[in-house]
């Protein structure tokens, strides 16, 4: 029988997720909830989905659903994802997972206290190439990594989540979250210091951003995102015999090895995909069969850590969110 997923959301990563579990084996989307009926009917209607709500509340309430995949700004993570714990619904919430480590603190120990499975959807967290190069890390395949580099830039100015700070916007919730995630997924999770900078934009969200950070053993990270220019997308590991070239941060398509000569040796490809978001569904469901309430992909702590930095971050360059004052 199909695990039945509900989508709380209708914008364009909520299409996307929908078009991804419509070609996944095992499982269906149940329903999607809007905050107009207009809108949910709409999405059902060009997903083939058999209920729309005109509330969220309804979709949660809904005794089929097993699983909701939250799509809704960023702004609206914990409040959206605390009404699916409450009512006992495992979560798949968008990234950034909230808007700031308080609101993520509060859903884990809701989460925690109640045994709900809730998990972040940084997609790349899951992709079995991201965690090839991982492994050629560890195994040191052109020697000891010492010096990174990541970047993401997409022209995405105009749109409004991103220019609003009651939507939680900027470049680093958005898409500074990957080269930040590139970083930690090959170094790991003992960041010794930090340094950066970032330009705002008129309504003082960031709007393009340089960090550095430093690791134990001599390692150095240099990431940058922004939102007016389309970059590269490379990540560049370099070691003291050699270098690994990733294509597309985002979504690793190829990792290329490189030895002292500059000469390339080796080359892993990702394996054929629908989206990319098929191994994040398929890890949410791994898990709830075996009874967790996080992924060993993205654990609760590796969450909170990756909020805490970015909360830090904002903090050094003067970016607040109406989240942040907020009551929880």
């Amino acid at each position: 029988m199909d695990r039945k997923i509900g989508i709380l959301g209708t914008g364009h990563i909520a299409s996307k997720m929908a078009g991804t579990i419509a070609r996944m084996n095992g499982c269906v989307i149940d329903a999607v909830a809007s905050r107009t009926r207009e809108k949910a009917d709409e999405f059902a209607g060009r997903f083939g989905i058999s209920k729309a709500y005109s509330s969220y509340e309804e979709l949660v309430a809904d005794p089929e659903i097993e699983l909701v995949y939250i799509a809704t700004p960023h702004s609206h993570h914990y409040e959206h994802a605390m009404l699916c714990l409450e009512a006992g619904k495992a979560v798949l919430c968008e990234k950034a997972f909230t808007a700031n480590a308080r609101e993520a603190e509060a859903l884990i120990r809701k989460s925690e206290e109640k045994g709900v499975f809730i998990t972040e959807a940084i997609w790349t967290r899951y992709m079995p190439l991201s965690l090839k190069i991982m492994d050629l890390v560890r195994e040191e395949t052109v020697g000891k990594p010492h010096t990174l580099t990541a970047n993401l830039c997409y022209p995405i100015s105009g749109k409004e989540r991103v220019q609003k700070p009651e939507l939680a916007g900027g470049a680093l919730l958005d898409i500074g979250i990957y080269p930040l995630n590139f970083a930690a997924m090959v170094f790991g999770d003992q960041v010794e210091s930090m340094v950066s900078a970032c330009t705002r934009t008129a309504t003082g969200v960031d709007a393009q951003e340089t960090i550095t950070q430093f690791y134990p053993g001599e390692r150095m990270a240099v990431l940058h995102s922004g939102i007016y220019s389309r970059s590269d997308r490379q990540g560049i590991i370099s070691c003291d015999q050699g270098f690994i070239l990733v294509e597309n941060i985002n979504n690793p398509s190829v990792a290329r090895i490189f030895n002292a000569d500059y000469v390339p040796v080796a080359e892993y490809y990702a394996p054929p995909q629908i989206t990319g978001f098929e191994y994040e569904v398929a890890a949410c469901f791994d898990a709830l069969d075996k009874g967790l309430v996080e992924s060993p992909f993205m654990p609760h702590s590796e969450t909170l850590r990756m909020m805490r930095m970015m909360d830090s971050l904002r903090k050094e360059w003067g970016v607040a969110f109406p989240n942040d004052s907020r009551e929880i």
